[in-house]
């Protein structure tokens, strides 16, 4: 049997020169975008206890997160999933902010299994988040940087879905229904089953007219969105009313400052159904089915760790908007790369140390090898003033 230790396992990624390279690039660029908006750095561990991680996660994020047991504690450990319930356990526990907390990260998550064929298990998340307001403002914020953050990763067309919970939370709290009929008619909603919908309604013991706007609710969607749920869901309960209203005012104000990017309203479209409380969004580029970048409102996911607050925030995976964009693979590198002669000289050594202080990539020409991992574009050549770039 042939030795192959080489392997990875399936799913898991790695980067090589000089394709890392131009996604560290990206990488600084993209925090550099952050500070600019006010929203500092975090760093959370790569693993945490458990329960920390399981925080308002939904079942779909507790089924993506490794276990293990702490070899000290005896503790049961998760590998991190998404750094989303540790940027808000730091918010509410560590820092403690009376006021609006603004807060990014970018780092490697693990998920126990691949969304779909051929994805990366190994993403390299980032995110912001905002917590302490609970207004449409930082929900407005929120979105907007998403949306400089997907340009600025290089992707030139893409579109925004919007949608609200409280649409589908303020029909399904007035039926009095329990959580797993919830989920399930979330399930069937969601994936526009009407059939399996009409199914699982003819069973409840509800008037037809609340019937009827439950069966509605996936076909609200598109330019007329608005017009037809005014009518379909006239005799719906207030808190339905405000989510469309906020929704409306989110869908024009995003309007207002993106004119040209594609805007989808899908009042229907409940990602994150267990986790989020408001405002849901999803960015998606043409001939892909999965986003590239989600977020929303979550304000009750910092209670678990004894502060509950406003939140609202987004994330995307760097790695896979760098491919979609095709940033990783843009050509070959054009920077210049000087051989330096390897010589007992207190002024080459200078001179090489003052080009690499400039930004210059110099290399040492070792004894007996030969040049392959960069092909040099210029010499450092003694001369009668010293040593110069030829």
């Amino acid at each position: 049997m042939k030795n192959k230790r080489w392997l990875l396992p399936e799913g898991i990624d790695e980067l090589l020169p000089p394709v890392s390279e131009r996604l560290e690039e990206v990488r600084r660029e993209l925090l550099d975008c952050f500070r600019g908006w006010g929203y500092q750095l975090t760093i959370p561990p790569f693993v945490e206890y458990l329960d920390s991680l399981r925080v308002g996660a939904g079942r779909a994020l507790d089924e993506q997160t490794l276990k293990l047991v702490d070899q000290v504690s005896g503790r049961l450990l998760g590998v991190r999933s998404d750094m989303t319930p540790q940027v808000a356990r730091i918010d509410a526990h560590q820092l403690r902010l009376e006021g609006p907390a603004r807060l990014c990260y970018l780092g490697t998550v693990l998920r126990a299994r691949q969304n779909a064929f051929g994805s990366s298990r190994s993403p390299m998340q980032f995110g912001a988040e905002l917590y302490g307001h609970a207004g449409i403002e930082s929900d407005i914020e929120i979105v907007s940087l998403a949306i400089e953050t997907l340009r600025l990763a290089g992707l030139e067309e893409f579109s925004l879905d919007l949608s609200h919970v409280g649409v589908f939370t303020g029909l399904s709290d007035d039926l009095g229904l329990d959580h797993e009929l919830c989920h399930a008619l979330f399930e069937a909603i969601q994936r526009k089953a009407i059939p399996t919908l009409r199914e699982l309604l003819d069973e409840l013991p509800i008037g037809a007219a609340r019937k009827a706007m439950l069966l509605r609710l996936p076909e609200l969607n598109g330019e007329r969105a608005f017009a037809d749920a005014e009518l379909a869901l006239a005799d719906a309960p207030e808190p339905v009313h405000q989510a469309i209203d906020y929704l409306a005012r989110m869908a024009r104000a995003i309007g207002e400052r993106y004119p040209e990017l594609p805007l989808h309203v899908d009042l229907a479209e409940l990602r994150g159904y267990d986790y989020h409380t408001g405002i849901v969004f999803a960015a998606f580029v043409p001939d892909r089915g999965e986003e590239v970048a989600r977020g929303g409102r979550y304000d009750a996911i910092g209670a678990a760790f004894g502060r509950s607050r406003a939140a609202t925030g987004f994330s995307a995976d760097l790695k896979t908007l760098l491919d979609i964009s095709g940033r990783l693979y843009a050509g070959e590198d054009e920077s210049r790369v000087i051989l330096a002669p390897w010589r007992e000289d207190a002024r080459l050594r200078a001179r090489v140390a003052a080009l690499r202080a400039a930004g210059e990539v110099v290399l040492w020409d070792l004894p007996g090898t030969e040049l392959d991992q960069h092909r040099e574009t210029h010499r450092l050549v003694e001369t009668g003033d010293g040593w110069e770039v030829q």
